[in-house]
């Protein structure tokens, strides 16, 4: 099959967890499943234009006009006029493709409109909502967001959710109906967590005495690294040498910073910033205990990274993550936002060493075997393969090559032929 992949960040531009997804997805589609995948996405000055990684065929574009002293919404749709252009050469270039996957809203523009001039069936992902990430929709950039969102499930032949709760939430918000949704969850692929024993701290970090809560993620409200440093004084009382260590950066990391000095918490907890792949391996592999407190999470990637990286886990009941966690089997829960909660699990894992031990070696376990990417790029080819050898899919090409086939015998016959929107 001939996937053309479409995605506002891919390796090495990652903003959040979805230019991950999209490349494991589409390395595990070429290599496992034989699809030839094509990826269209945002490019940046220094990255090539066109390259091969790991068989996926990756193009980057730039926005028109560059980007400066405009807003978000105002670069998505430069960034859609470009992602169109660069789609409609490859579809010339390639004769065409059997199926458009658009990931998030970001894309919508031009999926929709690759979808419809070229008769190619469109399938969309959604990874998290405008609505579920800020608890509803407050003012006119959210609302209109949140129209895209649902304008892109409406187009998409099929939407992938990655969870059971994102599906819930997509028929709640959008009215979306329940056969057009699919379940296929996250992946993970442990070579890619190995830790390579690199030295990424200071040597007083990798102090024996000291016991470690490790925070990856971006810093918005809801993560709910808040939640972490209100429970940090409940914690400090019961294991004093703990040291919080937070890698990730984002809109909410000022806050943070600010917060951690007002409670008197500087010489405890340790913003790392943006950290490299090889660095996040080694502090899984050195923490005594991954804390995600998030207030609202479509599924929770970070919680299989800390699982297949031996790292017990504690996580807020909420989303994805409730449903990848089996609470005192492979990790540990809390209630969401509540920081007694939190301290509470937290310490049981620091305290039992018997109890961490086993959560790490069964979550490892699930991890493995439940959330391969082979097995997700299987679902996802399955899913595939639906769509286009559908009915309705055959219906539709045969109905517009009649179309097209009529409108040339027009045109030989000399008849002017109006142009139509």
């Amino acid at each position: 099959m001939r996937i053309l992949m479409l995605s506002w960040e891919f390796p090495p531009r990652m903003v959040g967890g979805l230019a991950h997804h999209v490349y494991e997805l589409s390395r595990a589609l070429v290599n496992a499943e034989g699809c030839r995948v094509d990826v269209i996405t945002a490019g940046e000055d220094g990255y090539p234009a066109r390259e091969v990684m790991e068989g996926i065929n990756v193009h980057r574009v730039l926005p028109y006009h560059g980007g400066e002293g405009r807003d978000f919404i105002d670069w998505v749709q430069r960034f859609n006029f470009a992602l169109l252009e660069r789609g409609a050469f490859l579809f010339n270039e390639n004769r065409g493709y059997d199926l458009i996957h658009a990931h998030d809203w970001l894309v919508a523009y031009g999926a929709r409109a690759l979808k419809h001039i070229y008769t190619t069936p469109l399938l969309a992902t959604i990874h998290a909502t405008e609505y579920g990430r800020n608890n509803g929709l407050h003012n006119l950039g959210q609302r209109n967001i949140s129209d895209i969102e649902w304008w892109l499930i409406y187009e998409a032949w099929k939407v992938i959710c990655c969870s059971k709760y994102m599906r819930e939430e997509l028929r709640n918000v959008f009215q979306a109906p329940e056969d057009k949704l699919a379940v296929i969850p996250n992946g993970i692929r442990p070579d890619a967590y190995k830790a390579g024993g690199e030295v990424v701290l200071d040597k007083s970090f990798y102090d024996p005495r000291e016991k470690r809560i490790f925070y990856i993620g971006r810093l918005v409200p809801e993560k709910g690294v808040q939640i972490l440093l209100d429970a940090a004084p409940i914690i400090l009382e019961r294991f004093p040498e703990v040291k919080i260590l937070i890698a990730g950066t984002g809109p909410y990391e000022e806050y943070l910073k600010h917060k951690t000095r007002e409670m008197g918490l500087e010489n405890k907890v340790v913003f790392l910033g943006y950290i490299n792949d090889a660095a996040r391996n080694e502090l899984y592999n050195c923490a005594s205990v991954a804390v995600f407190p998030s207030l609202y999470e479509p599924f929770g990637i970070v919680a299989l990274e800390a699982m297949v990286s031996g790292t017990p886990v504690v996580v807020s009941s909420v989303g994805g993550m409730d449903e990848i966690v089996e609470h005192e089997v492979d990790g540990l829960k809390f209630y969401p936002g509540n920081p007694r909660s939190l301290s509470d699990q937290i310490c049981r894992v620091l305290e039992d060493e018997e109890l961490a031990e086993s959560l790490a070696d069964k979550a490892y376990r699930k991890a493995i075997l439940q959330y391969s990417w082979d097995s997700i790029a299987r679902q996802t080819s399955d899913l595939y393969k639906e769509i286009i050898n559908s009915n309705e899919n055959l219906r539709w090409q045969q109905s517009t090559k009649k179309q097209m086939a009529a409108t040339a015998e027009r045109k030989m016959e000399g008849e002017r032929i109006p142009f139509l929107i």
